[in-house]
């Protein structure tokens, strides 16, 4: 198609906004008539990790290294990537980026965001390097209700962190809660044991799942299994109708509560009563899980002119700052709630521009005193 329009009711990423409209392909229509876009998101890796035979085995999870750009390449919303971290191992493999930025937001010769592959239609990249590019099929504009159909930038630095932190993540059973298109959950796939990707509603959990599919060979090539699954924060409990699609077998359920570890969640924090949902959530399969977990959330803050207020606000963020808050100052029970920021001083791994406004939380839920 020659030209994306949007209408002025919708919604629209930055991820997509500032992606030259040639970049867009368009495959097919979802179930709702909404077009569906294919868009491929580079891993800036120095070499294909899956073949580096420095490492025992050519395997990604013993040898990692990062394609760093000179010094001064990134924009002014990127971040440095030191290389080391509070939370995390020192780059191995050589990687050396003393002195160095993160991987920012690269320009077209128009001064648009480049996110995508120059030629998303061509076969080069992709066979010359598989491991290399993530193909998420995704909706552009969508309504409210739809956003989760469309690829954010708190998912690409929640899947940068994945990939920082993959010691918190090898081999562990872990939960993507409102996994959207599953591009975080397909990241996790290549470090983890078992990835249960959720959400709610059929048109998007089957993107989801075609997603997984398109990116099978990221899982495979690490070892891992994303399982895509219905969960709906409104409702205490699991759907477990065999007739339904996206349900849990009770061996899935047994497997999630027995073995997972890691809970995370990218911009989800848009609707107030969304967010206590979430929050209830988490606090009930922490509970409820046989081991101690740890939580990471992405949200950016975003900066609104409300009527009500007649000035600039940010209310959805103020309300998920208050329910952290809430969680950590909950009664002791069983369980208590340690919260803390994560400094977002990592590698950039995925092109995108990290902003300021672009925060990482980390939740930990340990037996109490």
């Amino acid at each position: 198609m020659d030209e994306v329009t949007f209408k002025s009711d919708t919604v629209l990423s930055d991820v997509h906004l500032y992606t030259p409209n040639q970049r867009h392909l368009m495959v097919r229509l979802n179930g709702v008539g909404q077009p569906v876009f294919l868009s491929q998101f580079k891993l800036l890796w120095s070499q294909d990790p899956w073949t580096d035979s420095g490492a025992e085995g050519g395997h990604p999870r013993d040898a990692l290294s990062w394609e760093v750009p000179p010094a001064g390449s990134g924009s002014p919303g990127s971040i440095p990537g030191s290389g080391h971290s509070r939370e995390g191992s020192p780059l191995q493999a050589g990687a050396d980026t003393s002195g160095q930025e993160g991987a920012g937001a690269q320009l077209d010769e128009d001064g648009d965001l480049d996110v995508e592959e120059d030629d998303i239609t061509g076969d080069e990249a992709p066979e010359s390097c598989p491991h290399s590019v993530i193909r998420i099929e995704h909706t552009m504009a969508t309504p409210l209700e739809d956003v989760g159909k469309q690829v954010w930038r708190g998912a690409l630095l929640l899947a940068d962190y994945i990939l920082f932190r993959r010691d918190l993540f090898q081999g562990r059973t872990v939960l993507e809660l409102g996994a959207g298109t599953g591009l975080a959950s397909i990241v996790a796939a290549t470090v983890a044991r078992t990835v249960y990707c959720t959400d709610v509603g059929a048109d998007l959990l089957a993107m989801c799942q075609r997603n997984v599919a398109l990116n099978s060979h990221l899982a495979a090539a690490g070892g891992g299994v994303v399982k895509v699954k219905e969960l709906d924060w409104l409702k205490d409990g699991f759907c477990t109708d065999p007739e339904a699609p996206f349900s849990w077998s009770e061996g899935d359920i047994a497997d999630l509560y027995d073995h997972t570890t890691v809970l995370f969640a990218a911009e989800v924090f848009y609707d107030d009563d969304l967010t206590d949902a979430l929050f209830a959530t988490l606090s009930r399969l922490a509970h409820r899980l046989k081991n101690a977990c740890t939580a990471i959330l992405s949200v950016e803050k975003r900066l609104n002119f409300t009527l009500r207020h007649l000035d600039v606000t940010c209310e959805a963020y103020d309300h998920f700052r208050s329910s952290l808050h809430a969680l950590e100052k909950l009664a002791p029970g069983k369980l208590r709630f340690v919260v803390e920021p994560v400094e977002a001083s990592f590698p950039q791994l995925l092109v995108y521009e990290r902003i300021r406004q672009l925060e990482l939380w980390k939740i930990v839920a340990e037996p109490a005193a």
